[in-house]
């Protein structure tokens, strides 16, 4: 059965952005999704998140299954993939304004106590696509480009788009662009 698992952002809810309506197409599309909201969302950490991802998931991490983060959320995506047992492989991971480390934010500190695995992290989806726009206000363009090179995966670039949210303006309640990539990138179309 093809899976579906969004993960929010710092300070987010699973109502906020684009979230809720990604999760509604997927399941126009067949997909059995979960958006969860993520404890303590306004001091992401990285331990407490795949605990109660690991721990509340009746998922099973296959080449059925999607991975979707946004900024911290892409963040804990790469952690989650890394903790997934040794056999385990998703289909495909997409990675929206993710970034390396805490960018100067005490908040954020408790993604990265531990460093990435990422010889580990790249045996644990068939393909990664990380999305960046040129002017995110929070995550600078190197730490996209830095994580898709770890992983070796694309790096889709888009112009003027800020960071994916509303904070643009009301059209990143919805993303059609991202349904898309995902339709190429796991669907097999």
């Amino acid at each position: 059965m093809k899976q579906a698992l969004i993960l929010h952002g710092t300070d987010a809810t699973p109502q906020s952005n684009w979230f809720t309506w990604l999760k509604d197409e997927l399941e126009e599309e067949g997909y059995k999704v979960w958006l969860p909201q993520l404890p303590n969302s306004t001091a992401p950490n990285a331990r407490i998140y795949t605990s109660f991802l690991l721990a509340n998931s009746d998922f099973v991490f296959d080449d059925e299954t999607i991975i979707v983060g946004h900024s911290s959320g892409a963040v804990e995506a790469l952690h989650l993939l890394e903790n997934l047992p040794e056999n385990a492989k998703v289909k495909a991971a997409f990675l929206v304004s993710a970034f390396k480390d805490d960018l100067g934010w005490d908040a954020l500190g408790g993604l990265f106590d531990e460093p990435f695995d990422f010889a580990s992290i790249k045996t644990k989806a068939d393909k990664f696509t990380f999305l960046h726009s040129d002017n995110d206000p929070y995550c600078p363009i190197e730490h996209a480009q830095y994580l898709s090179e770890q992983v070796g995966s694309e790096l889709i670039i888009k112009s003027g788009q800020g960071h994916f949210n509303t904070e643009l303006g009301e059209q990143y309640k919805v993303f059609p662009e991202l349904l898309e990539i995902i339709r190429e990138n796991a669907a097999g179309r």
